[in-house]
């Protein structure tokens, strides 16, 4: 039996990769009809009961919940693209408009009719389950929610690493054992001085373009107008940009930092090459850190890559 290992040492049978390729394939290719769990069960060759237990530890979701996410996923490109939202609810399987909204909020958070100012200008890409294993992502990425978003300031404090050929912030985690990183001190420091309105942590490379023997990174959080840091801390003003926001997969604190690299090779190796956009250089990406990476609070955890991005220019 061949297996194919992974960025850990992990290991799953290939065979059983290409087989959930398969159904994830006859997915996306019969989203407009109705799908039986149970046949694309018999499509893989494995009883009901492993096929769930199997799709659910390899894509993240269960079978069912995929094909939902799949589902509104391609129906809002739809409605992107002009159409109505109660002749797309009905082709993709829903009752009625209202029905189609619910779904659809559940899922994502918002209505269609307010997501749809944010979703990408590219449709959903085919998954290719080889290559993310290989990226050890621990799940699937949906697609990003694209948001213009103004300038805006945040107060940290700077990490150096002897790192080089680096240009984005993917290589952050890696530096978390860091004195101050981790063991909280710095980011307690940073709530006690700056009290920000909103929780969430920055993680942003301010690397100079021609410097290539050493990486620098900010770690910070919201800097209020009216708050003016102490030196202790480096203010930053990030430019208005337009950003394409990604969720990392939800997986458990052990995963955590794999999953985040991963992510970013998934961005950048394949989202990015196969989307309408490119990376905006005026812009600065990074990775922010809410509520939802805390593992004392939630058995599965993620974060969110922001992406700097324009159009790519027309031939």
């Amino acid at each position: 039996m061949i297996f194919l290992e992974n960025s850990k040492g992990q290991a799953i049978p290939f065979q059983q990769l290409l087989l959930l390729q398969k159904v994830i394939d006859f997915i996306d290719d019969h989203l407009k009809e109705e799908i039986d769990p149970e046949e694309l069960a018999k499509m893989a060759g494995y009883s009901p009961f492993h096929f769930y237990r199997i799709f659910h530890k390899q894509i993240g979701y269960t079978v069912m919940d995929y094909v939902l996410k799949r589902k509104l996923q391609h129906a809002l490109y739809e409605l992107v693209s002009g159409k109505k939202i109660i002749e797309i609810a009905l082709e993709y399987g829903f009752d009625t408009h209202a029905g189609f909204t619910k779904a659809f909020k559940r899922c994502f958070g918002s209505p269609p009719s307010l997501y749809k100012l944010h979703c990408p200008i590219s449709p959903p890409q085919k998954l290719n389950l080889v290559d993310l294993y290989e990226k050890n992502l621990g799940g699937i990425v949906l697609q990003p929610m694209i948001v213009s978003r103004p300038s805006f300031w945040v107060a940290g404090k700077t990490f150096k690493s002897s790192v080089k050929n680096v240009s984005y912030t993917r290589d952050a985690p890696a530096f978390w054992d860091q004195e101050g990183l981790n063991d909280g001190s710095v980011e307690r420091a940073l709530y006690a001085a700056l009290a920000p309105k909103k929780h969430g942590e920055y993680c942003i490379n301010l690397t100079e373009e021609d410097n290539d023997e050493e990486f620098t990174y900010l770690f910070a959080v919201d800097l209020d107008e009216q708050v003016k840091p102490s030196n202790e801390f480096l203010p930053f003003k990030i430019p208005a940009s337009t950003y394409a926001i990604f969720k990392t997969p939800a997986v458990e604190k052990e995963q955590f930092v794999s999953a985040i690299k991963g992510t970013w090779r998934y961005i950048l190796e394949d989202w990015l090459p196969h989307s309408s956009y490119e990376v905006d250089e005026k812009g600065y990406d990074f990775e922010y850190y809410d509520e939802y990476c805390h593992y004392w609070n939630y058995e599965k955890i993620y974060m969110e890559i922001h992406l700097p991005i324009k159009e790519k220019s027309r031939g």
